[in-house]
């Protein structure tokens, strides 16, 4: 039976002494590095006709000794199988202070297993904190591409500049990554990822799209049907992971995942989706899809699904200047209004309701509440950053013809959860929290309000104290090249609360100092074809005690 070898901990601990790393690398960076043996039907000398990293590599979920590296062996994303026999093998890792690698500090050996498609998820620990490392993946000669990630200051730190950026909602099939590219480019310490890495949706071979009511032409296709089972969702993650400049991205920096709806299905809350299926029999495909998510992200053990259960919300530190919250807004929220009362709203706009102020009604479910609650009110960071993925300001919408109304699938939805939410963050922290969302497919950049008194169906009657702030980014890639700033007018009329909003592709840049937060809205001109132009639509600052943002 094969086993890891051991490492020679003493010159280990020379070499660990003079590139100042931790001894805690020897506990933290090799969790496999015990007398741990290797499963008995390990391919003992793996043969490789095709690039086995085909699907890039990966960081993420930081801390201040270490992070998680990700790949998967997939070298032929298209085929059913990937190209891959159905033994699990040996991948070797490696970590340095350069990009060169020409000192390794930390090294080790982990399974790719065919039980997880063959990926890799190794969280390296024993780091020094607050500084800049690269990894690479080893495998039969065959070396992947080095990335790039990022440790956390400790806890207790002074730090006085974070800069980030927010994006998600990347439909293959709608346009070309070029927001990716440009993301690969700044210089940022870490991206949150909003959700919707990939959309389930199949088009049947259409040559174009129609999105809100306008046709577009298909910018590139899905490669199969809509999935149900595990081989088919890792055939649409191999998909989207083959493009260059996601995994450029992604090689560029540490991400914190978290996921929307279409990693599943469109619209999923809890245990019901939208078409009605018995929640027994959904769940077994929210377990593949959960699956399937978390073989292609670089996400901890913690993270790893149970059945139909996978922990996403969590938090970061990031010295003394920032406390991270990702929420997860989907896994413990009630069903919308619309789905299970049968009225008008899933994801539709649809007029208030006595319903949507269920105190029965939730977006977060009681545990991650308390959670969150529990963190902002312990929280001495001089900011808080929220990290959710639908929209958290009320805003009313106009439906065809141009009726008002509001989308339930959003916070609008919940709002019994989301006074609270307000409530909470105007007690604990007033002046220093800061949220960042997605999923629309439009830039929005407003003030979140307090809702007061009865529901409304004009948000303008009674607007309420302004307690936060939300910048919610644009897609990547859906909604094709969109229509520009087509009903802005109208939009910023029906709510004094939003100071900006267009329907471009982009990305949020953010620039967090001690006093002043500051984001620029990126918009590129066209994703249909490659080579879209980018520029900052608007730009907007936040001042620390001030709730409320103002243009930069």
């Amino acid at each position: 039976m094969a086993q890891i070898p051991f490492l020679d901990r003493r010159a280990l601990m020379a070499l660990m002494a003079k590139s100042g790393i931790g001894a805690g690398a020897l506990a933290s960076g090799w969790p496999l590095l015990a007398a741990t043996p290797w499963p008995r039907n390990i391919e003992a000398n793996p043969r490789f006709t095709d690039y086995p990293f085909a699907l890039g590599v990966a960081s993420g979920d930081p801390a201040p000794d270490g992070f998680v590296i990700w790949t998967r062996l997939c070298p032929r994303p298209a085929e059913q199988h990937y190209g891959m026999p159905r033994a699990p093998m040996v991948v070797s890792w490696e970590v340095a202070p350069d990009e060169a690698f020409a000192t390794i500090i930390a090294k080790g050996e982990a399974l790719a297993s065919p039980e997880l498609g063959h990926s890799v998820h190794v969280e390296v620990g024993g780091l020094s904190p607050d500084r800049v490392w690269f990894y690479r993946f080893r495998i039969a000669g065959q070396v992947s591409a080095a990335g790039r990630s990022r440790t956390l200051p400790l806890p207790g730190a002074r730090v006085d500049r974070l800069r980030f950026a927010v994006a998600g909602c990347q439909h293959y099939e709608h346009g070309h990554y070029t927001a990716w590219a440009h993301i690969a480019q700044e210089p940022v310490d870490f991206v949150f990822h909003y959700g919707d890495y990939i959309y389930e949706t199949n088009e049947k071979g259409a040559e174009t799209l129609t999105i809100q009511g306008n046709p577009f032409p298909r910018a590139r296709k899905h490669n199969n049907d809509e999935p149900y089972s595990l081989d088919d969702y890792r055939q649409r993650y191999a998909q989207y992971k083959t493009d260059p400049h996601l995994q450029a991205a992604h090689a560029a920096a540490p991400f914190w995942m978290s996921l929307d709806d279409h990693e599943i299905d469109n619209d999923w809350a809890d245990r019901w989706d939208q078409d009605g299926t018995p929640p027994e029999v959904f769940l077994y495909r929210r377990a593949a899809a959960f699956q399937a998510y978390y073989e292609h992200m670089p996400l901890r053990r913690a993270a790893m699904p149970d059945g139909s259960h996978m922990q996403m919300y969590r938090g970061a530190r990031y010295g003394d200047l920032m406390n991270a919250f990702v929420l997860d807004t989907r896994q413990y929220r009630s069903d919308q209004i619309g789905e299970a009362e049968k009225l008008p709203g899933g994801d539709k706009l649809a007029p208030m309701t006595p319903a949507a102020y269920d105190p029965a009604r939730t977006m977060m479910g009681d545990a991650q509440e308390q959670w969150l609650f529990n963190g902002l009110a312990k929280s001495g960071t001089r900011w808080n950053l929220i990290a959710h993925q639908v929209m958290l300001m009320h805003l009313v919408g106009r439906a065809g013809g141009g009726a008002k109304g509001f989308n339930m699938d959003r916070w609008s939805g919940y709002m019994h959860s989301r006074r609270r939410l307000l409530a909470h963050i105007d007690k604990a922290c007033p002046g220093n929290v800061v949220t960042v969302s997605g999923d629309a497919h439009r830039h929005y950049a407003g003030d979140v309000v307090q809702d007061e008194g009865a529901p409304q169906t004009d948000w303008r009657a009674k607007p309420g104290k302004v307690i936060t702030t939300e910048f919610l980014g644009t897609s990547v890639s859906s909604g094709d090249d969109g229509m520009g700033e087509l009903n802005t007018p109208q939009q910023l009329a029906d709510n004094p609360v939003l100071k900006a909003t267009i329907d471009r592709r982009g990305y949020v840049l953010c620039d967090m100092g001690r006093d002043l937060f500051h984001a620029d809205l990126k918009v590129i001109d066209r994703v249909s074809s490659p080579g879209g132009t980018l520029s900052t639509y608007a730009s907007f600052a936040v001042e620390r005690g001030h709730p409320g943002m103002h243009k930069a």
